[in-house]
C-alpha cells in the first residue's frame, strides 16, 4: 500500500507538472498574439508627389480603424526607396520604379503600384506662357532660352525653380518632359508645395509639379505641344509626362502595412480619394509603360 502511495503522488505531480506547463504555453501564446496586436503603428515616406493620397488615405484609415498609426512623411522618392530597403520605413513610396535607382536592392523590393500621376511645367502667371513645345521645354530648362519674350511671353527673365537630386518627380520630368535633358542650375526645392508657392511669387519662374498640385489658379498648369495636361490625355496616351506610383515594402507585407495598402488599393479609395486628390485610378489607364519607359496600348 505504501507502494500504491508513493507511484500515486509522483503521477500527482507528473499531471500537475504537465497542467503547468500547459498553462505556461497557453498563457506565453497569449502574449505573443497580444503583442502582434500592439504593433499598430507603421511609417510611409518618401514621394512628396504621392504624399497627398497617401496622407489623405492615412487620415480616414486611422479614423475607421481606432487604435492604428499611419505615419506619412515626405523627403522625395529615393529616400522612399533607399529607407524602406534599409527597413528604417515600413512603406516607400516612389514616383519611380526602384530599378532606376542606382544602389537600390530592387530585388529585396516588392511594388505595389497605387496610382497614375500626371506632371507639367507650373509657370508664373505672369510670364504670358501657358504652352510650350517640348523643344521649348527643353531649352528653357538647359538654359538655351533665358527669356519669356523669346517664346512669346512677357519681357522676363526665367527662373528656374528645379528639385534635389533624388526626387522622383525630377527623375520623371527629366526622363518624360525633357527627353533625358540635365536641367540647368536654379533654385532648389524638394518639397512640391514649396515649390509651388516659390513659382507662384516669383516672377519669370518656372518648375514642375504633379497635377495634383494643381488644386488652385496660382500658377499656370503648362500644355506641351499644344496638348493640355489632363488626366484623360494621360490615360490614352496624349501626354508624355507621367508616372506610376509606387509604395515599396521590402518582402512581401504583413499586418498593419498589408491592411493598409489593400485598402489604398480597394475600389473605396481608388474611385473617391484617389480622383479627389487629383490622380489616375490603376483601371483607367489604357497604355502601360515598363521601367525602360516603353509605352504599350493595354
Amino acid at each position: 500500500m505504501k507502494g500504491l502511495k508513493v507511484i500515486s503522488g509522483i503521477l500527482v505531480s507528473i499531471f500537475c507538472l504537465i497542467g503547468l506547463a500547459a498553462c505556461g504555453s497557453q498563457s506565453q501564446s497569449h502574449t505573443t498574439g497580444a503583442a502582434d496586436q500592439q504593433a499598430s503603428s507603421i511609417v510611409a515616406g518618401g514621394s512628396t508627389a504621392l504624399q497627398p493620397l497617401v496622407s489623405a488615405a492615412a487620415e480616414v484609415f486611422m479614423n475607421q480603424n481606432a487604435g492604428t498609426n499611419i505615419e506619412v512623411q515626405g523627403g522625395g522618392s529615393g529616400t522612399g526607396l533607399s529607407e524602406v530597403a534599409k527597413g528604417n520605413f515600413d512603406i516607400g513610396n516612389s514616383d519611380v520604379f526602384a530599378e532606376e535607382k542606382d544602389g537600390i536592392p530592387a530585388e529585396e523590393l516588392v511594388d505595389h503600384k497605387v496610382a497614375v500621376v500626371g506632371m507639367t511645367a507650373a509657370i508664373n502667371k505672369d510670364a504670358g506662357v501657358t504652352n510650350l513645345s517640348k523643344a521649348d521645354l527643353i531649352k528653357v530648362f538647359t538654359g538655351q532660352v533665358t527669356n519669356w519674350k523669346q517664346l512669346g511671353g512677357h519681357d522676363q527673365k526665367i527662373t528656374l525653380v528645379n528639385r534635389p537630386d533624388g526626387s522622383g518627380t525630377l527623375a520623371t520630368f527629366v526622363k518624360y518632359g525633357l527627353d533625358g535633358h540635365k536641367p540647368a542650375k536654379g533654385i532648389t526645392q524638394d518639397a512640391s508645395e514649396t515649390v509651388k508657392k516659390i513659382i507662384a511669387q516669383t516672377p519669370g519662374a518656372i518648375g514642375y509639379l504633379a497635377f495634383s498640385y494643381f488644386n488652385d489658379d496660382s500658377v499656370v498648369k503648362a500644355s506641351i505641344d499644344g496638348v493640355e495636361a489632363t488626366n484623360e490625355n494621360v490615360q490614352n496616351g496624349k501626354f508624355p509626362i507621367w508616372a506610376y506610383e509606387h509604395m515599396y515594402t521590402k518582402g512581401q507585407p504583413k499586418g498593419l502595412t498589408k491592411q493598409f495598402l489593400d485598402y489604398i488599393l480597394s475600389d473605396d479609395v481608388q474611385y473617391t480619394l484617389v480622383a479627389e486628390q487629383g490622380y489616375i485610378p490603376m483601371s483607367g489607364m489604357k497604355v502601360e509603360r515598363d521601367a525602360e519607359g516603353n509605352l504599350t496600348k493595354k
